[in-house]
């Protein structure tokens, strides 16, 4: 029997959760840099960390702020940052529907695009898979991530503008996002929505702080499931 097979399912979602580390540990570490920068102190950056848990609204939320942008605006945009977050929830539900509520509380808790990301791969790759093995690996999965989000956080705020200019930490912001997309590609409507948001974002540049980003995420998902229909009729 192959050593891949005999790993248990917790053991196997750890080690596909590890390379994640080489992003998340700088990510979370910018992110403590960026709140103390924008006047956050150490508790409000955790908290936000903690409760948030969530990279890309984090940094949304905290630039809008330092812009001064009406709190409404804050929440809106960061709330459509984080919209994938229910096409991933609705996306695991088949799989992991049928555990206890405290299990799939703590799968709710933890639904970061890393963890969705190794998940997902493996739940289409294995239909019969039972369910406490399939949710064994995503908190086999999170085990690395989570902790280091909140370690490296707090490295970062409590080292503030000490870490030098010269490390770069922003590189793990796109090439988190780039590692995660590039996967995920996989169908017409994948791409379509992907480029429709690309060109989007970048045509409403010029309007107020996060709301180009919200008319771009809307008219992405509007593009995506166009496609799909399109794709059914053709059928």
């Amino acid at each position: 029997m192959p050593a891949s097979t005999r790993k248990s399912p917790f053991a196997a979602g750890f080690l596909q959760g590890l390379p994640f580390v080489a992003v998340i540990v700088p990510f979370g570490m910018l992110f403590g840099v960026v709140g103390t920068e924008a006047g956050m102190d150490l508790a409000q950056v955790m908290a936000m960390t903690v409760l948030v848990i969530a990279g890309a609204s984090q940094f949304t939320a905290v630039q809008l702020m330092t812009d001064n942008a009406p709190v409404l605006l804050v929440l809106a945009a960061s709330l459509t940052v984080n919209l994938r977050m229910a096409m991933y929830s609705a996306s695991l539900a088949p799989y992991l529907g049928a555990a206890p509520v405290w299990k799939r509380a703590l799968v709710a808790y933890m639904l970061v695009d890393q963890c969705y990301a190794a998940s997902i791969l493996r739940y289409e790759s294995r239909p019969g898979e039972p369910v406490a093995a399939r949710v064994a690996f995503y908190f086999g999965v999170a085990s690395p991530v989570v902790p280091l989000w909140y370690l490296s956080t707090w490295f970062g705020a409590v080292l503030g503008t000490a870490i030098p200019e010269g490390l770069a930490l922003d590189f793990a912001v796109p090439i988190t996002f780039l590692a995660l997309l590039g996967p995920a590609l996989r169908t017409l409507p994948h791409v379509v929505a992907a480029l429709v948001s690309a060109v989007m974002t970048l045509a409403f540049a010029w309007m107020p702080t996060g709301l180009g980003l919200m008319v771009a995420a809307v008219l992405a998902m509007g593009a995506g499931a166009a496609t799909e229909l399109w794709q059914d009729r053709q059928r």
